[in-house]
């Protein structure tokens, strides 16, 4: 059963919270979601989830601080150091006790490092297992939009000036019909070689939903993370990295970073996809989170008999 819920912070922003499965559950699962996304981008891994682990894992998504139906916030805030402090809380309110296992998709994978970074303690106390999807721990070093690099750096000049003038239009959201005509535009960006109607409507409802400031506010803070440091000291915990070989905006070089950082991790390179995988290969990213999500199983003494489970 679905249950909705609301996290409210220190600086009153509220975050809206949807977690499945028992509340006994041996292991949670928080799935974060990318840059002008929201928690629906997930809708398959929850099915997945449930299909692979059973009532054996509880899955939590939630929207970030200006995104789908979280509220707006202060301009200063709009960063991934406090998506990183807003991970804490949640934690902290939805499961404060028990493994959990992040998985994050592009914003959301480098939300999971700066929680690391800023709360190294609290990460290790409660952190089992990581998923990285389409995401990068060297901010825009290899984003090159698929074109030439002097293109490349005209359009994210261009970019950097225009998330300027939007992060000052607070929580305004981008007019639908504009966003209608910038379908194509958007279906390039994020897609691969293949890309369902379903999925171009539901990412274009999502970035209807994202406030201008954080469409704006977000972008310097993405572009300059350096994590691969913070994610070498996390060499002991069970991961995998995906990547799409048509993506865009995190090519192979960002999973292949992580990978190296990280040697443990099953690295996918995903023929064909872009930078929605969770759309584009839903199997691949399912078959990933449950391999991580099995091992820290595996590892995680049963509540009853104290053993360890067979998976």
């Amino acid at each position: 059963m679905l249950e909705k819920t609301e996290v409210r912070l220190a600086d009153d922003v509220r975050l809206h919270v949807e977690v499945s499965g028992p509340a006994d559950a041996e292991v949670t699962a928080f799935l974060l979601h990318g840059w002008t996304l929201d928690g629906r981008s997930w809708h398959r891994q929850l099915a997945g989830v449930r299909e692979r682990c059973g009532g054996r894992v509880r899955v939590v998504t939630y929207d970030a601080r200006g995104h789908g139906r979280s509220s707006c916030m202060a301009l200063r805030t709009a960063t991934l150091a406090q998506l990183g402090d807003d991970l804490v809380a949640v934690l902290d309110a939805v499961a404060p006790t028990g493994p959990v296992v992040l998985v994050g998709h592009s914003m959301g994978g480098m939300t999971i490092m700066e929680y690391a970074h800023r709360h190294p303690r609290h990460f290790a106390a409660r952190t089992a297992g990581l998923v990285f999807v389409s995401t990068t721990a060297e901010g825009h070093t290899h984003t090159a939009y698929g074109l030439s690099p002097r293109i490349a750096r005209l359009i994210r000049l261009a970019e950097t000036a225009g998330a300027g003038v939007l992060a000052r239009c607070g929580a305004w959201r981008p007019p639908r019909a504009l966003l209608r005509a910038l379908r194509p535009s958007i279906r390039w960006m994020l897609f691969g070689d293949h890309c369902e109607p379903t999925d171009i409507r539901l990412v274009t409802s999502a970035v209807a939903r994202a406030s201008l400031r954080s469409i704006g506010g977000f972008r310097a803070s993405i572009g300059t993370q350096h994590r691969l440091d913070t994610l070498a000291a996390l060499a002991r915990l069970p991961a995998a990295a995906l990547v799409g070989d048509r993506d865009r905006l995190t090519p192979p070089p960002c999973a292949e970073s992580i990978a190296a950082a990280l040697p443990a991790t099953e690295l996918t390179v995903c023929p064909g996809a872009g930078h929605m995988l969770m759309m584009e290969r839903p199997d691949q990213v399912n078959a990933a989170v449950a391999g991580v999500l099995h091992r820290v199983l595996a590892a995680t003494p049963h509540p009853v008999t104290g053993a360890a489970p067979r998976v």
